[in-house]
């Protein structure tokens, strides 16, 4: 048996499990909704998790098109999937809890610690010490946009794996940071991803589609699923261990030239900022060979606002929207989306 918040879940089963947690201060009771699928054969527990930042959505639909598929079915070992972490920053549109504390710094809590560092006790206890994975999924902030990528401790050996299985186009080393969900997990043994996709407050279909298909990888490698004779067409991954903001030089607004997922080089126009009510126009210039990542989306900049997230690495593949997109095309998720996609399934 598999147990979360005292309730079990046998081999074959599936169930929808609330784990309750602080209640408002209207006294409203509010819960850490969490569903439990167990394949009738033994095999690895593997969490998926999504908004720890309350306003990041993507993951949420990543995760109701994951569990909407008939493939599970053949499923071995147990998945837990945790679409809402943080209900409260989700009710307020906010990246934060009620007391102005970002979770994703505050694990692996405490008992009698903050109502962050209680959630992430919670979350640890019940989620994270019963999984031998996970995946969290996340986007970029509030008007930033982040190119699908997978962040992870690329020096540890199963992480590292677990990552070139996902098969994101972008692929970054990035160290533990205290107090983050991936450093408690770590901590306890337990290797996961971080995957970045899209923009805050808003669906991004590019990015949901790559995580679904990323997990579903995951899945396989982890011998969760069994193994497919379709081979989609993949995408370069672009593998990269430094990245760098470029900052606006002035205030006012920006007209962009380059999309995420683009390859520049050094001194390369990426932007326009226009002065209002002048004539003046300052160029904006890539100062590095690298890919984009992650871009400012509002055009009302002031001067110091971070405007592009440039990776680097030598010898970068050139990734473009487009190009993605054609390629997700051309690899199915399955009968879960036939409105979307025609082609043959992931399994």
């Amino acid at each position: 048996m598999f147990e979360i918040a005292g309730i079990s879940v046998a081999r074959g089963e599936r169930k929808v499990i609330p784990i309750p947690l602080p209640a408002l201060y209207s006294e409203k009771r509010i819960d850490m909704p969490v569903e439990v699928v167990r394949g009738k054969r033994k095999g690895p527990t593997l969490f998926v998790s999504a908004t720890v930042h309350g306003d990041e959505l993507n993951g949420i639909e990543i995760i109701r098109r994951l569990l909407q598929l008939p493939q599970l079915a053949k499923l071995r070992g147990t998945i837990v999937a945790v679409p809402v972490v943080n209900p409260y920053g989700l009710i307020q549109h906010s990246r934060y809890l009620p007391d102005r504390r970002d979770l994703n710094r505050s694990f692996p809590g405490m008992q009698k610690g903050s109502l962050a560092s209680r959630v992430a006790k919670i979350f640890m206890d019940e989620i994270v010490d019963k999984a031998d994975a996970g995946i969290d999924l996340h986007t970029g902030a509030v008007h930033r946009s982040n190119f699908p990528q997978v962040r992870a401790n690329l020096d540890d050996e199963r992480t590292l794996a677990m990552a070139e299985a996902f098969r994101a186009p972008v692929l970054m080393h990035s160290a533990l940071r205290d107090g983050s969900l991936r450093e408690a997990a770590v901590e306890k043994g337990v290797p996961i991803l971080l995957y970045e996709g899209g923009e805050a407050l808003r669906y991004d279909e590019l990015s949901i589609r790559t995580g679904l298909k990323g997990i579903v990888h995951v899945m396989r490698h982890l011998g969760m699923l069994p193994k497919t004779t379709y081979t989609p067409k993949k995408l370069p991954t672009v593998t990269v261990s430094s990245s760098k903001w470029l900052r606006s030089p002035q205030s006012g607004l920006m007209r962009s030239f380059k999309a995420p997922g683009s390859f520049v080089k050094e001194g390369e126009l990426l932007a326009q900022i226009d002065v209002p009510l002048q004539q003046e126009v300052i160029e904006v210039y890539a100062e590095f060979d690298g890919v984009i990542i992650g871009r400012l989306e509002t055009p009302l900049v002031y001067e110091g606002d971070a405007i592009f997230h440039i990776a680097t690495k030598e010898k970068a593949h050139t990734i473009s929207h487009l190009e993605a997109l054609e390629a997700l095309d051309e690899s199915a998720v399955g009968e879960a989306m036939p409105s979307l996609l025609q082609d043959p399934p992931l399994i």
